[in-house]
């Protein structure tokens, strides 16, 4: 933890009679005057060198050379505070660390000196699948299932905790890992007691998953790598990287009323990916993140991989604040959090200097979805028929599906997955698909028949206001029964559709659909049977499985007919902002 220290910029604060020591950035000021507006994601790079000055790799000749003209490529060194995995990339990590305490053992030394220097969690959700759905039965099924199928693996992670210090596993059943890291792993600021004195250095991490830039909406700098990469990280080995070029992304204005989280990410990929931001970071800031909440620029800093960036940073600022105490951690972190982040110049404010800029008005933005391959392809609500027609080119046929009552055409929705950390660790949007199936349960609608629905919550904090607002049942009646805590359709565990529907969409070569509110659509991905996938909002999710075809212009086709035979439109159903955040402030959030 104690570097060279070359620079002086070792200081200290108290909080509560309790003294920590810190980097402090804004002593480099005087000097160094451009760090004053430097992005803040660039200052956490430049106070993880502070940190690591050993007079070697990382020496005063380097750090100065960064400091003068930070604008530059400059190879530097960056070690994460923690780094994050998932089940899938984990089990290789935890190998290695086995062989490596079995080469120790062999050698006459003691193996149990063999851990990670870093903090490691892993967190097991990329193995439940959607075999069973529409059921009250569907969840605990599915978990059966995904223990059956990785019982190995996961005695062998439980074994791993067990054995190794720094290293926890959070067990299937629980959520996705990225969920899970903003709820409960992120610490924002780290607190390191060494020599009988308290560090305080940013949250940083490095994640075997590419959506660990999720965490990026709570002011933690972190982003998806490779298993070595990681490893290297888990083991104390900085990892060289070239200083970025950072993007500012100011947003503006409000939301129209009817729009949601999903359209906002699915235009800011849209724009990005026009712009050009692979290898870079990308900054948001502006007056409009005054109306954006901590679900929303999660929803955001999730999809950076989709725009490309390295990542996408909001700064610590009121929302962070307010999250951290809706989400129980304690008052003193809260408060280092806030004093740390303010005396550090990380506080969030307007004033950075970035290589280049982009602007979003969020009055701008409008429903839509994103397919049907590709999540930067983004389309208005009322063009998502003609897109289809685009891409499928089919004449449309229709065909009777064996041992069933309805006929199967290009076209028709089989999947729809309310799934992904990308919109289920909104509550938001999750309380408007909730509401949209009240409305259309009230109104006698029901899901096609062909379609296969199921929701996959980020982690039981979805469930748990579900259950309080009373959406649940509503959301069970249509078919959105819970079948697991994990990452199901938007990585391909989607699960087999129905064999007799299988059959007909093979048969005969239909084009047909999926929609789901993920992240990533590309053919072949979400099912092997499904050529055209479409990325939505979770409300329209609940929509398009009543509308059972992506041939139905939501904004003017009616969904069904009510109890009274009256057709129901989408606006007859869809929530207002009032009613969702009725909902979220009074009954999911107490």
């Amino acid at each position: 933890m104690l570097s060279v220290n070359s620079f002086q910029t070792l200081d200290k604060f108290s909080i509560n009679g309790k003294e920590y020591s810190f980097y402090n950035l804004s002593l480099l000021e005087d000097e160094f005057p451009k760090v004053k507006t430097l992005p803040k994601s660039k200052k956490i790079l430049i106070e993880n060198l502070l940190r690591l000055e050993d007079g070697k790799d990382v020496n005063i000749n380097l750090i100065r050379n960064v400091l003068k003209n930070p604008e530059k490529k400059h190879e530097v060194f960056f070690l994460p505070s923690r780094v994050l995995m998932q089940d899938f990339t984990g089990v290789p990590a935890v190998a290695d660390l086995a062989a490596m305490r079995d080469a120790v053992s062999k050698k006459g030394k003691d193996p149990s000196k063999v851990n990670p220097i870093s903090q490691v969690d892993l967190v097991i959700d990329h193995s439940v699948m959607v075999d069973y759905f529409a059921s009250p039965k569907a969840f605990q099924k599915n978990v059966d299932m995904e223990f059956g199928r990785n019982i190995e693996r996961y005695e062998f992670l439980k074994w791993g905790q067990q054995a190794f210090k720094n290293f926890r596993v959070i067990p299937p059943g629980t959520g996705i890992c990225h969920q899970v890291n903003l709820e409960y792993l992120a610490q924002v600021v780290w607190v390191n007691e060494q020599n009988d004195k308290n560090y305080l250095y940013p949250d940083t991490l490095v994640g075997t998953d590419s959506h660990t830039t999720m965490v990026n909406a709570l002011g933690v700098l972190g982003w998806g790598v490779g298993g070595i990469e990681a490893e290297a990280a888990m083991l104390g080995q900085s990892v060289s990287m070239l200083l970025p070029e950072v993007v500012g992304f100011e947003i503006t204005g409000k939301m129209n009323e009817g729009v949601t989280a999903t359209d906002l990410v699915l235009t800011i990929v849209q724009m990005l990916r026009e712009k050009g931001v692979v290898g870079k970071f990308v900054e948001f800031y502006g007056d409009g993140l005054k109306n954006l909440s901590l679900a929303d620029r999660a929803t955001i800093a999730n999809m950076a991989p989709e725009y490309g960036a390295t990542c996408g940073f909001f700064s610590v600022d009121e929302e962070t604040i307010k999250y951290l105490k809706l989400t129980s951690r304690s008052s003193n972190l809260i408060n280092v959090v806030e004093k740390y982040n303010k005396i550090q110049g990380l506080w969030a404010d307007n004033t950075c200097d970035y290589n280049e800029t982009v602007h979003l008005n969020l009055e701008n933005v409008k429903a839509s979805l994103a397919g049907p391959k590709r999540p930067q392809d983004r389309i208005n609500l009322e063009s998502v028929d003609l897109n289809f027609k685009e891409f499928s080119k089919n004449k449309p046929i229709e065909k009777k599906v064996k041992n069933h009552n309805y006929k199967l055409q290009d076209g028709n929705v089989v999947i729809a997955a309310i799934t992904s950390c990308t919109n289920t660790s909104n509550p938001d949007v999750l309380v408007a698909a909730g509401l949209v199936a009240k409305k259309a349960c009230e109104l006698g609608l029901q899901v096609k028949p062909w379609v296969k629905t199921s929701l996959a919550p980020g982690s039981k904090v979805v469930t748990d206001y579900l259950d309080k607002s009373g959406l649940n049942k509503y959301l069970d009646q249509l078919g959105f029964h819970l079948v697991g805590y994990g990452c199901t359709t938007c990585i391909g565990n989607s699960g087999p559709l129905d064999k007799d529907i299988a059959e007909c969409i093979t048969e005969n070569n239909l084009t047909v659909a999926s929609v789901l509110s993920g992240n990533r659509n590309f053919e072949g991905r979400v099912n092997p049977h499904v050529k055209a996938n479409y990325l939505a909002s979770p409300p329209l999710v609940v929509a398009y499985a009543l509308a059972g075809s992506v041939h139905s212009n939501l904004t003017k086709d009616s969904l069904g007919i009510d109890t009274k035979g009256n057709e129901v439109f989408l606006k007859d159903i869809w929530p207002s902002n009032n009613e969702i955040r009725e909902a979220v402030e009074k009954k999911c959030i107490t």
